[in-house]
């Protein structure tokens, strides 16, 4: 049976249902749009295939299994959280939506793991972007930021800013001694010719130094409409990082450096 709620700030409904292929598994739905993927069961389970791609962000920052501090700008159903605290227990996380009802019912149909140490706050993203340090308590920067809220053209025109990016590299921890420092993680769904893609990531590589993109392989062609990964970092993607994100999956799989994603936006136009 599945649990729905009106959202006061879009006006669209939101729903969870069984995911109809396990037991434990769950989807919340808003507008009628499949929107996150949550296992209650097994918390370090990444359905969608550009979040796995992000989990395997997580998985390189610092010391496998030790906390990182986390901000999640669009908070669905805290997938991304549930994933950290399962595969670093202790970490802190702050999540962020504009949608006041929504966290409270995803955490009331959907619990958290236990010991899940995750603020809330009702903001507009680029209202918090400044913020985010403070929230979480962590004058040294964050390790991770991930922006999940585009889909296309139709993205709030003022989260696409380098006034925006720039707030968010702010909130990262610079690199240091061995230490890579945060990245930011960008989620940008996209229609075939990926032409949005295209304009964020150029806009990134404004801000940023470097910037790496996760993908599906087929997703680099431009023929396809989907989701693909924008890195902002601190450090170049080092040979050995991009075999490990490549080998993790999923596949077909490919990472691109800071030079080749240039070629690519030449290649896109």
């Amino acid at each position: 049976m599945s649990r729905t709620i009106q959202l006061s700030f879009s006006g669209l409904s939101a729903s969870v249902a069984p995911d109809g292929f396990s037991e434990t598994g769950r989807i919340l739905e808003i507008g009628g749009a499949e929107q996150s993927h949550v296992d209650l069961a097994h918390p370090d389970f990444i359905f969608y295939e550009y979040l796995r791609r992000i989990g395997n962000l997580v998985d390189l920052q610092g010391v496998p299994g030790e906390p990182i501090t986390a901000a999640h700008l669009g908070a669905g159903a805290l997938t991304l959280v549930r994933y950290i605290q399962a595969t670093r227990p202790g970490s802190a996380q702050l999540a962020v939506d504009i949608e006041r009802e929504l966290p409270g019912f995803v955490m009331e149909q959907l619990p958290l793991p236990a010991g899940t140490n995750c603020q809330i706050l009702i903001e507009d993203a680029a209202a918090a972007a400044p913020s985010l340090k403070a929230e979480l308590g962590a004058a040294g920067g964050l390790d991770l930021v991930v922006l999940d809220i585009f889909s296309g053209w139709e993205a709030p025109p003022h989260l696409t800013t380098a006034e925006f990016y720039t707030d968010l590299r702010d909130s990262l921890a610079p690199a240091s001694g061995d230490s890579a420092g945060g990245l930011l993680a960008v989620n940008v769904g996209d229609d075939a010719g990926l032409s949005f893609f295209v304009a964020q990531a150029r806009t990134l590589l404004d801000v940023f130094e470097h910037v790496w993109c996760l993908a599906d392989t087929t997703m680099l062609s431009g023929r396809h409409a989907g989701n693909l990964i924008l890195v902002g970092s601190h450090v170049a993607l080092t040979q050995d990082a991009a075999t490990r994100l490549v080998g993790a999956g999923p596949h077909p799989a490919s990472a691109l450096g800071t030079d080749e994603l240039v070629e690519l936006l030449g290649k896109l136009g």
